[in-house]
């Protein structure tokens, strides 16, 4: 089947706070879009604020996919988002629609467009252990030990990146092998396969002009009630520091600061520090994707309107025969 005989998807990515939903809602004013979440704060619920979820009026107008759809002790993978996303581009395909997928989990895109390799199921006894020792010794080491294991990975991670650090050496601890290695024998059909994938990612010019927006949305979160909001998970008893949606950006900050670890403007600074340090990994991740359409949002002073940036999406929509 040739590649213009396919059904269509857009991607828009960007690192956070770069305006990623604003532009998909935009795109569904103009074109018969249908919006898919890509974030892994998002799908869990009772996590508003802090994942800069749409609000319920704008949700109403313009509904996401894959939003609200765990609880916060349910851990969700990046397997769990690619069985989930397939099978709704494929509603929203054979609705006559266009999937227009949207966020800034880049691993989630990473395995749409590559599959994903068989991987063991997690080990929460090996788990626990690692977590043990990276509260003794710091998780900086535990990278240190994953690359000598694996250096392909640990270079992709930053220091401080517990999760996926965890979930490396625990690959290793049940398999023998390297993650590096087991992902390089990747099976599932990719999606490019299946649809004619469009790929739009916002890059910003000026990263301080970035750091300073994240700052503000940061403190603009708190208005709202980011505090409240941690207080009432951690209040549930059933989650902890660890638990897979406490590790997003923002959330851990706080968690620590209802811990006594930290008080609220350390926490705070802390959670702009963490945003700050997801950006650049986001924005790591873009410098090297491959067939991705750059679309500038800012002009190295100041962000572009909304629809400054929709008219430069459509623009380079325009040139695909997608409509």
């Amino acid at each position: 089947m040739s590649v213009l005989s396919l059904p269509p998807a857009i991607f828009v990515m960007g690192p956070t706070a770069s305006g990623k939903t604003d532009v998909a809602m935009s795109l569904r004013e103009h074109l018969p879009v249908d919006i898919i979440s890509v974030d892994s704060a998002q799908v869990y619920r009772q996590m508003d604020i802090g994942s800069a979820k749409p609000d319920r009026e704008t949700l109403k107008k313009h509904p996401h996919q894959l939003i609200d759809i765990r609880d916060p002790v349910e851990a969700y993978s990046a397997g769990d988002f690619l069985k989930d996303a397939r099978e709704k581009m494929s509603e929203i395909s054979a609705s006559g629609r266009i999937p227009l997928l949207v966020g800034g989990t880049m691993l989630y895109f990473k395995v749409l467009l590559e599959g994903l390799a068989e991987l063991p199921q997690a080990n929460q006894v090996i788990r626990n252990e690692l977590q043990a020792r990276a509260d003794k010794s710091g998780w900086p080491s535990l990278h240190e030990e994953l690359k000598r294991i694996d250096p392909s990975t640990a270079g992709r991670l930053h220091p401080n990146h517990s999760q996926r650090i965890q979930r490396a050496l625990e690959v290793y601890l049940i398999t023998g092998s390297p993650l590096s290695e087991l992902q390089s024998l990747s099976k599932g059909q990719a999606v490019e396969d299946e649809y004619q994938v469009i790929q739009l990612a916002l890059v910003c010019n000026n990263r301080s002009l970035l750091h300073e927006r994240i700052a503000q949305r940061f403190r603009h979160m708190m208005e709202l009630g980011l505090e409240s909001e941690v207080k009432a998970l951690y209040q549930r008893g059933d989650l902890s520091a660890t638990s897979t949606a406490m590790r997003s950006a923002g959330y851990r900050q706080i968690w620590d600061y209802c811990d006594g670890l930290l008080t609220l403007e350390e926490a705070i600074e802390k959670g702009i520090i963490a945003t700050r340090q997801l950006a650049k990994r986001q924005i790591t991740w873009l410098r090297n994707w491959p067939n991705a359409h750059q679309i500038q949002v800012d002009n190295g002073e100041q962000y572009y309107s909304h629809a400054n940036i929709c008219n430069q999406s459509l623009k380079i929509l325009r040139e695909h025969p997608i409509l």
